[in-house]
């Protein structure tokens, strides 16, 4: 088969390819199973296979790489445009199939399995961490009930976790301590968990020359620096630190017409994890710049003179995530800004 392009539509069992040759016409158009997409693959000529970032798409990609294949993919969003009517697993390929030949289609860097790895380490570590706060917040609302109100904050809790735990303790109600025992039991196992997930976090993080370089700026730490590097394989993907900070989602919503420029609200479109992680980096270093402490701090209080504190430190993590970028792709690692620039 003359096949040139292929759109594969993913799924758990049964995947769809259309395939066209170099004039566009329709060669195949067919269903695999999942068994069968490799030998598929393996018996045609080396072509352009286009598929949508899914849970799955790395390691199909790299799979299909090794057979000699050039792969790329697609955001989903990017592919809806080109679905005709309704949708269907064949509308979806053929859609698949137009957009990876589009010259100004964005597509996804491609992970390696180590990269990952790595991220599970981010994504394990986030679900742990919420299910402490869902944890803690259910021992505050249950010892409310009992008229026991614990102050804000994670250590704040200790007190009514030791009067849960005490045995001897008579003002807890004995069938109010034998329902939240289990969840203090569960309070103490994610944080010995969410430790050892840090451990493995920090051990990448001294293993990778990049994330290295990254947590030389101000306002990211390991976890940040881990979690760009293991993201962004390959910083070429972005034109510009602007593209950077947009796919995270900290630059101004368009919604310009006429010669007239109408910004918005940050898009908050892209990669929400390491948004969130930009900003509370930005956030911890606001306080060392309004005591003049910190890198660039002059900037910062001029923004703060006219704008909230939460709008500035969207603004710090706009410019992080920018610095960050620039020091992927050139190789370098951050240098503090003279005092002639400030």
């Amino acid at each position: 088969m003359n096949i040139t392009t292929v759109g594969l539509d993913l799924a758990k069992n049964v995947f769809q390819v259309h395939g066209i040759n170099a004039t566009g016409d329709i060669v195949v158009r067919r269903q695999l199973r999942r068994s069968h997409v490799r030998a598929f693959f393996a018996g045609l000529a080396p072509c352009l296979i286009g598929m949508e970032a899914c849970g799955t798409a790395h390691f199909w990609a790299r799979e299909l790489m090794a057979l000699g294949h050039d792969v790329k993919i697609i955001p989903p969003s990017y592919v809806k445009p080109y679905v005709r009517r309704n949708k269907n697993d064949a509308a979806d390929a053929e859609a698949i199939c137009e957009a990876v030949t589009r010259p100004n289609m964005r597509f996804v860097p491609i992970k390696t399995e180590d990269q990952q790895a790595a991220l599970m380490l981010h994504k394990a570590r986030e679900l742990l961490v919420r299910q402490q706060n869902m944890l803690g917040n259910a021992l505050r609302a249950h010892m409310a009930e009992l008229g026991m109100i614990a102050p804000q904050g994670r250590s704040r809790i200790k007190d009514i976790i030791a009067l849960i735990l005490d045995v001897e303790d008579e003002s807890i109600p004995t069938l109010a301590k034998a329902a939240l025992r289990p969840l203090v039991m569960q309070l103490d196992a994610n944080d010995h968990a969410i430790s050892l997930l840090d451990d493995e976090i920090t051990a990448w993080h001294k293993n990778n020359e990049a994330s290295q370089r990254l947590a030389t700026i101000p306002g990211i730490g390991i976890l940040t620096a881990s979690a760009i590097a293991a993201t962004v394989p390959d910083p070429s993907f972005f034109h510009s630190g602007r593209e950077f900070a947009a796919w995270v989602g900290l630059v101004p919503r368009q919604n310009s017409s006429g010669g007239k420029e109408r910004l918005g609200r940050i898009s908050k479109q892209g990669n929400q994890y390491i948004r969130r992680l930009l900003v509370i980096g930005a956030t911890s270093i606001l306080r060392y710049a309004r005591a003049k402490t910190a890198p660039g701090a002059d900037w910062v209080n001029n923004l703060l003179e006219r704008r909230p504190a939460r709008l500035v430190t969207v603004a710090m993590a706009n410019k992080t995530a920018r610095i960050a970028w620039a020091l992927l792709a050139k190789g370098e690692i951050y240098r503090a800004p003279s005092a002639a620039a400030d």
